[in-house]
């Protein structure tokens, strides 16, 4: 396959890692990246290692995963929407703009969506903190003629409803979306398509993580903040309500360690859509540790089913303990990338989910 060239929607710990970790990858070459300042673009390829050393601690955004122009992206350092203190920001240049790359913008996804033809791919590295917030922008890629592939790393079940909703519309521009192409939903959603395929039927799916924050709260911000959301008591809305203080209050009340079950998380529709098993089978869990770089407990997949002959088993996946978060999300992602324009390239076109890119089931 030829190079393919890619941009990246936002700077924040995931899209971050994202740069550093195509650099080891074969035929990637990222061109563009945005945050909610500035946009920095080279057609034959960011210098990446500039670019994150100059936004080192200087990174833009309020940890809402708010970027859409018109909404937020004129908000300065001053101080967040919701009215707390603005995080990971450092005077004036803060984010892409402190790049030699980068130029300042009021309307950063516009202007990536503008260099469509020079993009084969474009993977949004931004929390889903409203609903249809990446669907939108799906939308607005296909509203412009964009013919390529689109990545996230979104987390929400209903999410998914969104993008089939918008899926002639993506077919028609000649779109590839994959979604939920992260760690989970994502790589172990695929770990549990591949268990699968030993039954010829699945009674359950559970999936339990655990993340320790080797590469740093304050680079996580919103990724902590949408997992707030699936805490008793909260909800999207609230939690992209709280201010920061708020949200140190809540990792305190845990110790530091928040612990889910029973979570809202695609890796059920996205089986569904698979045929694995139906979305009520699956079951997701974990705990996260903002305080540690160990994981608070191992990453399993378990897939129960019976067998052609009558047996019935379980088949389990675990991923190593060393292996951070950022290593199990933006692998993946990259990975399927790649799957993501092998098939736009061979005409496959509309909304893709990480288990329909491996064997059926």
């Amino acid at each position: 396959m030829d190079d393919v060239t890619f941009a990246v929607l936002g700077t924040g710990g995931i899209g971050r890692r994202t740069l550093e970790v195509s650099t080891h990858k074969d035929g990637l070459v990222p061109v563009a990246a945005c945050d909610r300042h500035g946009v920095a673009f080279d057609p034959d390829g960011l210098d990446v290692t500039e670019l994150l050393e100059a936004t080192a601690g200087n990174i833009a955004g309020d940890g809402t995963g708010d970027t859409d122009e018109g909404e937020t992206s004129g908000a300065g350092a001053a101080g967040a929407p919701d009215g707390g203190a603005a995080v990971k920001q450092r005077g004036a240049n803060a984010g892409v703009v402190a790049s030699a790359q980068g130029e300042r913008t009021e309307t950063p996804i516009d202007d990536v969506i503008a260099l469509c033809e020079s993009v084969d791919a474009v993977v949004i590295a931004l929390p889903n903190l409203e609903h249809d917030f990446i669907p939108r922008i799906a939308e607005r890629f296909a509203d412009a003629d964009f013919e390529g592939v689109l990545v996230d790393v979104l987390k929400r079940s209903r999410v998914i409803g969104m993008l089939e909703d918008r899926e002639e519309t993506l077919v028609e521009s000649g779109i590839t979306f994959v979604c939920g192409a992260g760690a989970t939903p994502g790589f172990l959603t695929g770990a549990a398509a591949l268990a699968a395929q030993s039954f010829i039927e699945v009674e359950e799916v559970e999936i339990w993580w655990g993340v320790g924050l080797k590469s740093g709260y304050d680079d996580n911000r919103g990724t902590v903040r949408e997992d707030i959301a699936h805490l008793d008591g909260y909800d999207i809305e609230t939690a992209r309500g709280l201010s920061e203080d708020e949200i140190e209050d809540v990792i305190d009340e845990h110790d530091g360690v928040l612990e889910f079950d029973d979570m809202e998380h695609a890796d059920d529709v996205l089986l569904e859509r698979a045929g694995i098993c139906d979305a009520e089978d699956v079951h997701v869990g974990g705990i996260l540790d903002v305080r540690h770089d160990d994981k608070p407990t191992t990453t399993t997949v378990r897939v129960t089913g019976r067998t052609f002959d009558g047996e019935r088993g379980t088949n389990t996946f675990q991923l190593d303990d060393d292996t951070s978060m950022a290593a199990n999300v933006n692998g993946p992602a990259l990975g399927y990338l790649k799957a993501g324009v092998r098939c736009n390239r061979a005409g496959d076109y509309g909304v893709f989910g990480p288990a329909e890119l491996l064997p059926g089931f």
